[in-house]
């Protein structure tokens, strides 16, 4: 026997907290500098990143989608019930990220709390997600880009105007794919310039969604808006299930920390402001788009510019469409981001092979990684339609806020001296509440969407059994580390040496 050969744990040792275990807590190494990204976002941008990621389809497509077959004008119920369910999360996020000023999310998170096999799952789990997220939200990109080149007379041919068996002669949605790799070009920039560009054009989305709300009211039929619920109040509540997947996007922005300045107190800020922004706009757009156009009568498609449209405000409803092409384009910035830094710190831990977390030499990002994951949202966007891309991301979302609450929870009460930069409110009502809400908009989703999830899972664990739980240990050696080593990370608060970062906000 090879003197370096180790014996398969026993069962009470793999199933434990000590080296062999797969229940161990890890907590990521700071990595050299050379290595590391480097802290450049302020509240600003850490803010917009937020909102660009909150606002995009689901305020110019889904409101109208769900309005028109599922709620009626109660879609405003919709977005508030699920707004206040991603608002427990959102706390409970807030207060993580004001610990753990790790990139990885809620993987880092869970990985800390119950332990490396936990993490593992929820980070594989959301490597999909947000994979997919990016797809969704570029297919749903089409129906405004054609609404707006039909109106300047360009009109693509048949193959390229969406996947097969969405329409006659359809091949490939050709501009999502573009916009997927765009983005992934963007990203691989650097930190500091993509950062730039994604705030200008969250600054330009909500100018529009502001002249959307400002002109729209002076529209609105109030006998547009009856009856409120046609479909009832069961409807709002389906309705909610379905327009969750537009009211979350902090948890994206929470895999920024290694990026962020003052990481502890910057990430809560910025998660609080970002929801609190997008749901105001939320619930004014909806009653703009009920209010000016009957229900029946929206275009799930374009909802926006449509209803403008047939308010005879077309040249508006131009740019209107315009808006929701920057609007998809700046979610698919912060989730593609979000996916990217997800994959950077489950490579840096020794989860998946350290090839994909390479660090850019000049840009300092994760370029590998962002391809990889620009590519494959390509191909999901190209060749699938909307509908069948769109299962893959909810489920999983809330299945990692579920994790999150209660690993929130647990460590109030395990470690409640450590520093916070946050601390949720209404323990331990808010976090139970939050794992309530999302168990039962879980409920609502289709026996298809859990079985695809569990075929992931599936795979995740296979690779775990057969790369990660091997590697991980010769990266992070040893067994649970002191929870008390998060009062040790560094955040951002001292500059770096020779880094060069924007100002703070």
């Amino acid at each position: 026997m090879s003197p370096n050969h180790i014996p398969p744990p026993g069962r009470a040792a793999l199933l434990g907290r000590g080296p062999r275990g797969i229940f161990r807590r890890t907590l990521p190494s700071e990595q050299p500098t050379g290595e590391r990204m480097v802290r450049t976002l302020g509240l600003t941008q850490l803010t917009m990143i937020g909102v660009g990621a909150i606002i995009g389809a689901g305020i110019f497509s889904l409101a109208a989608a769900v309005a028109k077959d599922v709620a009626g004008p109660a879609v405003l119920i919709s977005f508030l019930v699920a707004g206040a369910a991603s608002l427990c999360a959102a706390f409970a996020y807030a207060e993580f990220a004001g610990m753990v000023p790790k990139a990885g999310s809620s993987y880092t998170y869970c990985a800390a709390v119950l332990g490396e096999i936990v993490g593992w799952i929820v980070g594989w789990d959301l490597l999909l997600e947000y994979t997919a997220i990016v797809a969704v939200v570029a297919i749903g990109m089409s129906g405004y880009l054609g609404f707006l080149l039909d109106a300047v007379g360009v009109h693509l041919p048949a193959w390229a105007l969406g996947a097969p068996g969405t329409g006659a002669g359809h091949r490939i949605d050709l501009l999502a794919v573009v916009i997927c790799l765009a983005v992934a070009w963007l990203l691989t920039r650097g930190t500091r310039t993509s950062a730039r560009v994604e705030t200008v054009l969250t600054i330009v989305k909500i100018a529009i969604v502001l002249l959307v709300i400002v002109v729209g009211l002076t529209k609105v039929h109030t006998g547009n808006l009856h009856p409120f619920a046609p479909f009832g109040l069961g409807g709002a509540f389906t309705g909610a299930a379905t327009v969750f997947f537009a009211v979350f996007g902090y948890d994206a922005l929470s895999t920024a920390a290694e990026e962020s300045v003052e990481a502890r107190s910057k990430l809560p800020k910025a998660m609080m402001l970002s929801l609190s922004i997008s749901m105001v706009l939320y619930v004014l757009v909806c009653v703009v788009l009920t209010g000016m156009q009957r229900y029946s009568d929206l275009d799930p498609n374009s909802g926006i510019s449509s209803a403008f449209a047939s308010a005879g405000l077309s040249g508006l409803a131009n740019v209107i469409a315009v808006g929701a092409v920057i609007g998809i384009v700046t979610v698919t910035f912060s989730f593609m981001m979000g996916a990217s830094r997800l994959w950077y710190a489950l490579s840096r831990d020794g989860l998946m092979p350290a090839w994909f977390g390479a660090i850019h030499p000049k840009r300092k990002v994760p370029h590998r990684a962002t391809w990889t994951i620009g590519v494959v949202a390509a191909v999901l966007a190209g060749v699938l339609p909307i509908n069948a891309v769109a299962e893959l991301t909810n489920i999983g979302v809330l299945l990692a806020f579920m994790v999150v609450c209660a690993s929130v929870l647990i460590l109030r009460y395990k470690k409640p001296h450590l520093r916070r930069g946050f601390r949720c409110p209404g323990m331990p009502v808010v976090p139970v509440l939050g794992m309530l809400f999302s168990g039962w908009l879980m409920s609502f989703l289709q026996w298809e969407t859990w079985v695809r999830l569990g075929a992931w899972l599936a795979v995740g664990l296979v690779v775990y059994a057969t790369y990660g739980y091997r590697r991980t240990r010769e990266v992070m050696p040893g067994g649970s580390v002191d929870l008390d080593a998060l009062d040790e990370m560094t955040d951002g608060e001292e500059p770096e040496p020779g880094a060069e970062r924007l100002p703070v906000r």
